[in-house]
């Protein structure tokens, strides 16, 4: 079997993910749940699969035992994005499997709110979740509603490039991290000479990313990126943690003042079998939610959100609910990714 033939399969199949392993079986993921494919490989057919994907420095690369980031676009016009690394002495790669158009709001089952992040004139909006909760994709639906209907400058910051935008009313600049520039820090610092209106930095890493991420936020720019947090209070966390005891007073304060907006997701099996549907979280910063970044009140951030629903706001929990009154999903699944699964049970019955 080809890669080629692999991933026709793959997405006839609807899976998301490929693992190749030289000398084992193959594996898929279909709606987030691993699959073995049998008969295995044999050790030069799993390597050459893995091979056509990277040029020659990055064979000699992967050769030499590095790991790889690799984004790139097959043959067939299939967009993957892979990760090539090294276990027990063999060779492996994790391939994601990208849309070939980048999808709605609507058909990605975002909140109404999102298009108004979208439509933010500056500050941060960050958006969150674990692993394959399809962080990447809804920012690139993000992106894609600012080039389809406004004339701004965007600059990505990505590692690696995985959705490529055409030009539309938008100009459009995407910068690979190992590619284009070393890192995002150093992306970004370099952005605010480039004239953009808008920067996406595919995550924040460290410190250094996130307080470059903030001064471009500050300074009068659209920041969107990501982070790998379950709620809008573990992701306020999670920014003033990162920065050095000494400045967190100050990172407190500069984050109370840019953030704009949190939505946290994540991807839930739907009941019926046939795929799967977002669950999210959605904060939209007002007075008292900086009031409480500021003070160190992120406890209360929850409960904030609860009160906020007039301004599209509303919990993991209070969606986890929509979704199971709606048959969507199963009370089981929901139960499985609530971040306070108690509080989840009380609100079921």
């Amino acid at each position: 079997m080809t890669l080629e033939e692999l991933i026709r399969y793959a997405k006839e199949n609807h899976c998301s993910d490929i693992h190749i392993t030289v000398g084992t079986a193959l594996a898929i993921r279909r709606y987030g749940t691993l699959q073995i494919l049998e008969p295995a490989p044999s050790a030069e057919e799993s390597r050459d699969m893995i091979f056509s994907i990277l040029d020659q420095e990055q064979v000699h690369k992967a050769s030499a035992g590095e790991d790889l980031d690799v984004g790139c676009m097959l043959r067939d016009g299939t967009r993957i994005r892979a990760n090539v690394y090294h276990q027990r002495n063999n060779l492996a790669a994790s391939i994601r499997l990208l849309d070939d158009i980048i999808p709605s709001f609507e058909k990605l089952g975002l909140p109404p709110i999102v298009k108004n992040f979208a439509e933010l004139p500056n500050g941060l909006v960050l958006v969150t979740g674990p692993t394959g909760s399809g962080k990447t994709t809804t920012l690139a639906s993000m992106i894609d509603y600012i080039n389809k209907n406004t004339s701004k400058h965007i600059m990505t910051i990505e590692d690696p490039i995985e959705y490529i935008y055409p030009h539309n009313r938008a100009m459009i600049h995407q910068r690979e991290v190992g590619r284009d520039v070393d890192s995002f820090a150093t992306a970004l610092r370099s952005a605010l000479r480039e004239d953009p209106d808008i920067i996406l930095v595919g995550e924040m890493r460290d410190f250094e990313t996130i307080q470059a991420a903030i001064t471009a936020a500050e300074t009068g720019h659209l920041v969107f990126s990501t982070l790998h947090t379950t709620s809008a209070a573990q992701t306020v966390e999670r920014i003033v943690d990162a920065c050095p005891i000494d400045g967190r007073e100050q990172v407190r304060a500069q984050f109370a003042n840019v953030i704009r907006g949190i939505l946290t997701q994540q991807l839930i099996p739907k009941a019926d079998g046939s795929g799967r549907v977002v669950a999210t979280e959605v904060l939209s910063a007002n007075y008292a939610i900086s009031n409480l970044i500021r003070e160190n009140k992120s406890v209360q951030i929850t409960s904030s959100i609860q009160s906020g629903m007039r301004e599209g706001m509303h919990t993991m929990n209070a969606d986890l609910v929509r979704l199971v009154r709606e048959m969507q999903i199963t009370k089981e699944d929901a139960m499985r990714v609530s971040t306070v699964p108690s509080e989840l049970e009380k609100m079921l019955y």
